[in-house]
């Protein structure tokens, strides 16, 4: 086999593990991997597929912790179900925070960064279910937190 049809063959077992929802650790990604042949895996690897292809911890339907690739590997849009992931959204002097349904807020700020300073975010951080979004210098927390309501048609 050729370099690029071994590269090829290993995205497709790699998104292919990843469907299955069932692997909570990078681990778990490379011993699969190794079963399906790809003697050469190793974490450092799979963990930059994971970044490469956006996938994201989650809960599956057991409610396990585990990787598995965004329904879209675009960047979502505020049109997307993703606005019906957002549970809250409020603010301090210093920044804006969501609250989502668990293991949405990656996707979301995905989003976000993808809007960027010409909307008034400086910066995004995203845990599991929580996003801390900070405003850029000439935008107040206030700004920003309406306009991030408007964004996902927020009224609390």
């Amino acid at each position: 086999m050729r370099n690029t049809e071994k590269q090829d063959h290993l995205v497709k077992a790699f998104k292919a593990i990843l469907k299955e929802e069932q692997f909570g650790s990078q681990g778990e990604i490379v011993d699969a991997l190794k079963l399906e042949g790809f003697d050469n895996i190793n974490q450092s690897k799979v963990s930059r597929m994971l970044t490469k292809f956006g996938a994201v911890r989650t809960r599956n339907a057991k409610m396990e912790m585990v990787y598995c690739l965004p329904a879209e590997l675009g960047v979502p849009t505020t049109s997307s179900p993703l606005r019906e992931l957002v549970l809250d959204i409020d603010h301090n002097n210093a920044i804006v925070v969501i609250h989502t349904g668990p293991g949405a807020a990656q996707l979301i700020a995905r989003l976000l960064d993808s809007l960027g300073k010409s909307e008034g975010i400086l910066g995004v951080v995203a845990g599991d279910d929580t996003i801390f979004i900070t405003p850029t210098i000439n935008v107040t927390t206030k700004q920003l937190f309406d306009s991030v309501c408007s964004l996902f048609e927020y009224s609390g």
